[in-house]
């Protein structure tokens, strides 16, 4: 019998070098943004006052959302099958909407899962009386149907793809029947999925995939109700029914968002203590400190512990910042340029005044990267041609990432070749490979142009490069048109909403983006499926890279459980990625974060978003 939570080895938060998280924080509303005081006049009501550093979600529907926001605010309405324990490094696993983690068959084919019963969905018009009813095995695997539905638009169909026994098959041939004017029968048995009862089911997978279990941790595969989607239609994706803590009051996009405790929810309880029951040393790094901090003083009350989220967009992190300096926030991510009024850069320590104030700090460092990507079926960047190729490594080798580091990021990040960060199995010793195509080093970039053809960047078009309309980014967008002027190569600079920019790469319109990217889980596997052929936009592989060879190591290492093989080919892989240069990388961020002395239970991670549960105030 498994235990009651997986370790995830991957993915320690350490208080230097790199920790897991996927890619972005967390939000909040401040009423000031209207005009109004944040005071309660009096009343008892609890009410946690959170930042998000951007325009928002683009949905609240799971399956169309993709984007670190999406995720972060669909995890306030909906639930997982499993959750990551909130303050435990490195990250476990451990049931959420079931009563024990999954029993898994000796050849890890087949999951059998057990729910938790009287969970409720939140009242709503969707149901008889507004009354919400039970969750049942049948949403499950309602949920995951959605996925393979075309008509949804569904972002993340590549978590299923080829997994379940008979998955595929129904996703084909449901498609083409409602192509041929039918309906997506959603009833439709499917081998690989089986009912039990109505709080027992199975999932039987068609070979034993190593990364299936994280899957059901994501917010994609959240458990929904067919009515509510069925009653709202297109506008599901702004009215969310879950199982969540909270639900939705109110949402202007680009603004604020409302969120009212959920007076159904079910009996779900701030974590125990371990260390009362640990014999001699910390149960998980880092405990003694979150003992210090309080973390454990309202362990084993009922959730969620405030009565009310107010979520504030800031497209702009410096708006944000001034808000959290006037106390109309509970916290903040530490905006770049705000770095050196908070912290001494030698030391990294806070400032006496922050301290005196009684703010706490955080360091939090990510499982990402921030890179620059090319779209391989663009005609004159793209491409598997050595020349084609030479024209992308001289690209990488005039691009200076220290450069970009100490102007923009106080030199926190760090910088390493190809897309598997620090702490994962396939992470280059010492962050570097052998061969790489790092910058600057302007003489050999000069080189392969002139041997591609382009000397001095003769012939070639200019370049389209896209990025989001956020933070600094068109002073960075600046510094990559100086880098890359060096070699003769022309950028035209489109700077564009972040949604706008996921549209553009997602329809392959964008020959050159930037963005940052945070793994799913903590598997390097996550990060190299960005590059698998059969993933191409609309799915996850933006770069359109389509590699035989490379597409034969991941059908392979995909099914494989951890080991020095797996790692080698992984090691393998990111090498060709390099080479090939359809990416050009990496950095991982350190986020730093300030929490004011009136929010309790607030350790600010970014690998998973329903922790606004657990927060409390005084």
């Amino acid at each position: 019998m498994p235990s009651s939570s997986t370790k995830l080895a991957a993915g320690v938060l350490a208080p230097k070098p790199l920790l897991a998280c996927r890619v972005v924080v967390l939000l909040s509303l401040l009423v000031s943004i209207s005009g109004c005081s944040r005071a309660t006049g009096g009343s008892d009501e609890k009410v946690v006052y959170m930042p998000m550093d951007t325009g928002g979600p683009n949905t609240l529907d799971p399956v169309r959302g993709s984007s670190t926001y999406d995720n972060t605010a669909c995890n306030k309405f909906y639930q997982t099958l499993l959750q990551y324990r909130y303050l435990h490094r490195p990250f476990e696993l451990e049931p959420l909407l079931l009563e024990r983690m999954p029993e898994v068959s000796k050849d890890r084919t087949v999951y059998r899962f057990k729910l938790k019963k009287n969970i409720l969905f939140h009242d709503d018009d969707c149901f008889p009386n507004g009354k919400g009813r039970e969750l049942i095995a049948q949403d499950f695997f309602y949920s995951l149907k959605r996925l393979a539905d075309n008509s949804n638009k569904p972002k993340s169909w590549w978590l299923m793809k080829d997994t379940i026994v008979g998955f595929d098959e129904y996703r084909e041939q449901q498609n083409q029947a409602r192509k041929a004017g039918g309906k997506f029968d959603y009833d439709l048995p499917i081998e690989g999925m089986k009912i039990i009862n109505d709080h027992e089911f199975e999932v039987h997978l068609k070979q034993p995939f190593y990364r299936f279990v994280y899957t059901l941790a994501m917010f994609q595969t959240s458990l929904v109700p067919r009515e509510a989607v069925e009653k709202y239609g297109d506008t599901f994706e702004r009215h969310p029914v879950g199982t969540g803590p909270f639900t939705l009051t109110n949402w202007k996009s680009g603004s604020r968002m409302t969120l009212v405790r959920n007076p159904n929810y079910w009996e779900e309880r701030y974590p125990a203590d371990p260390g009362l029951n640990a014999d001699g040393g910390e149960p998980y790094e880092g405990y003694l400190r979150d003992k210090e901090l309080g973390f454990y003083e309202d362990a084993g009350k009922r959730l969620p512990l405030v009565d009310r989220v107010e979520i504030a967009m800031f497209v702009n992190r410096q708006p944000m910042w001034l808000k959290f300096r006037n106390h109309e926030l509970d916290y903040t991510m530490v905006p770049a340029e705000s770095f050196p009024k908070a912290f001494v850069k030698r030391t990294r320590k806070l400032r006496e005044e922050f301290v005196e104030e009684g703010m706490t700090p955080h360091a939090v460092p990510l499982i990402d990267f921030i890179f620059y990507g090319f779209n391989m079926e663009d005609k004159d960047f793209g491409g598997y041609s050595d020349k084609k190729k030479w024209v992308r490594q001289a690209i990488s080798l005039a691009i200076d990432f220290e450069e970009k580091n100490d102007a923009f990021y106080n030199g926190n990040n760090l910088i390493y070749d190809g897309p598997i960060p620090a702490s994962l199995e396939g992470h280059p010793p010492g962050h570097t490979v052998d061969k790489n195509y790092r910058g600057p080093d302007l003489r050999r970039a000069r080189e392969l142009l002139a041997k591609a053809g382009h000397p001095d960047g003769e012939g070639l078009p200019r370049l389209d490069y896209y990025l989001a309309r956020q933070a600094k980014n068109a002073e960075q967008a600046e510094m990559t048109e100086r880098h890359l002027a060096k070699i003769g190569i022309k950028l035209d600079t489109r700077l564009v909403d972040f949604s706008t920019l996921t549209d553009l790469v997602r329809n392959k319109r964008a020959p050159f983006f930037s963005y940052a990217w945070s793994s799913d889980y903590p598997d390097a596997e996550n990060n190299l499926q960005l590059f698998y052929g059969p993933f191409k936009s609309p799915s996850s592989n933006s770069y359109n890279y389509d590699n035989p060879e490379y597409n034969k190591l991941y059908d392979k290492v995909r099914v494989m459980q951890p080991s020095p093989e797996r790692t080698k080919l992984y090691e393998q892989m990111r090498d060709m990625i390099i080479e090939d240069a359809p990416m050009i990388g990496s950095m991982a961020r350190t986020r730093q974060y300030l929490v004011h002395k009136r929010l309790r239970n607030c350790k600010p991670v970014e690998a998973f978003s329903n922790w606004a549960k657990y927060l409390n105030v005084n």
